[in-house]
C-alpha cells in the first residue's frame, strides 16, 4: 500500500478506535447503572434474611454501597482500567481469576464454531450464486431460512436429543472437566459448536450469495466470460474479490455474536464458559462478576465490529477513496 493510501486508512482506524472507546464508555455506564438500579438490597440478599441491621450496614460499607453512585462508578471503572475487577461476592475470589479460565473456554467454543461455519457458509453461498435459481439454490435458501427461524436453544435441544440421547454419538454435557486434552475438549464441545454453526451459517451464506450475485452483472464479469473463463473461476476470481466488503462485515458480526451470544448455548449444554458464569452470577446476585462479564462481551463485540469496518474499507478502494 502506498503512502497516499496509508494515511486515509490510518485516519479511519483512529477515528473508529475513538468511536469504539466512546461506545465502550457509554456501555460501561449503562451496565453499572442497570446493575445498581436492580430492586432490592444486594447486601441483604447476599447475607440472608437472618443478618442483623448492623451486619448489613457493615457489609454495605465494605462494598462501598454507602457511597454516591458517581463515586462508586469512578472507583469501579478505575479498577477495571488497571485490571482489577474486584472480588466475587459469592466466594471472595478475585473476579479476574474467575474470568481467566472461563473466557478461554468461551473463546475456544467460538473459534471452534467459526472454523467450521465461516468456510462452510462462504462455500455454500458461492455455490448458491453459481447455480442461482436451481434446485441447490432453492434448497439452501429454504434450509437457511429454517435455521434462522428457530431459536438457538430449540436447535440445541433437538441436537442433544438426536445425537446424544437417541444415537449416543456425543455427550450432552459439554463440561470437559479439569485439565482436559484437546481431543476431549473437541468432543465435549461438538454439540454446542454445531448449534452455533447452524445458527450463524444462514446469515453468512445468504450475504455471500447476495453480494456475489450483485456484482455478476458488472462489465468485467461479462469480459471474463467472453474470454472463456469457467463459471467457477468467474465466481471465485472475479466476483468474490469485489464482493468482499459486505461478506467481511457479516462474518465479523457473526463471529462477534459467537463470542457475545453464547450465553444460552453454554447454559443448555452446561459448558463452563463466560456465559454460564454470567448466568450463575445473576442468580447469586454476584454483581462484580456480572458487570465484568457484560463489559467483556461488549468490548469483544465492539472490537470485532471495528475490525470488520477496517477490513471492509481496506479491501474496497472505492470506500477508501470515495469521490
Amino acid at each position: 500500500m502506498s503512502a497516499a493510501q496509508g494515511h486515509p486508512l490510518r485516519r479511519m482506524i483512529l477515528r473508529r478506535l475513538l468511536i469504539g472507546l466512546f461506545t465502550l464508555f457509554v456501555i460501561s455506564v449503562l451496565v453499572f447503572l442497570a446493575v445498581s438500579l436492580l430492586p432490592g438490597d444486594i447486601a441483604q440478599q447476599v447475607l440472608g434474611q437472618a443478618a442483623t441491621p448492623e451486619t448489613v450496614a457493615a457489609f454495605r460499607r465494605e462494598l462501598g454501597l454507602d457511597e454516591p453512585l458517581i463515586q462508586r462508578y469512578i472507583s469501579w471503572i478505575g479498577g477495571v482500567l488497571t485490571g482489577d475487577f474486584g472480588r466475587s461476592l459469592a466466594n471472595g475470589r478475585p473476579v479476574a481469576e474467575l474470568l481467566a479460565g472461563r473466557l478461554g473456554n468461551t473463546m475456544f467454543l467460538a473459534t471452534y464454531a467459526a472454523v467450521i461455519a465461516v468456510p462452510f457458509a462462504v462455500l455454500i453461498g458461492l455455490l448458491a450464486a453459481l447455480w442461482r435459481g436451481g434446485w441447490f439454490d432453492r434448497t439452501a435458501n429454504v434450509l437457511t431460512l429454517t435455521a434462522i427461524s428457530f431459536p438457538e436453544f430449540f436447535i440445541a435441544y433437538i441436537l442433544m436429543y438426536w445425537l446424544s440421547v437417541r444415537l449416543g454419538l456425543f455427550p450432552s454435557i459439554a463440561d470437559p472437566g479439569a485439565s482436559p486434552s484437546l481431543g476431549d475438549m473437541i468432543t465435549r464441545a461438538f454439540l454446542p459448536a454445531l448449534t452455533l454453526v447452524l445458527v450463524v451459517t444462514a446469515h453468512m451464506m445468504r450475504m455471500t450469495r447476495a453480494a456475489v450475485v450483485n456484482v455478476l452483472g458488472a462489465p468485467y464479469i461479462a469480459m471474463a466470460r467472453l474470454k472463456g473463463a469457467s463459471p467457477w473461476r468467474v465466481i471465485t476470481w472475479h466476483a468474490l474479490p469485489n464482493a468482499l466488503a459486505p461478506i467481511i462485515n457479516v462474518i465479523a458480526l457473526n463471529v462477534a455474536w459467537l463470542i457475545a451470544g453464547v450465553v444460552i448455548v453454554e447454559v443448555v449444554f452446561v459448558y463452563p464458559g463466560l456465559g454460564q458464569l454470567m448466568v450463575d452470577s445473576v442468580t447469586n446476585r454476584d454483581i462484580p462478576v456480572v458487570q465484568a462479564c457484560a463489559l467483556i462481551f461488549a468490548a469483544v463485540y465492539i472490537l470485532l465490529n471495528l475490525l470488520a469496518d477496517v477490513l471492509a474499507i481496506a479491501t474496497n478502494p472505492r470506500l477508501l477513496h470515495p469521490r
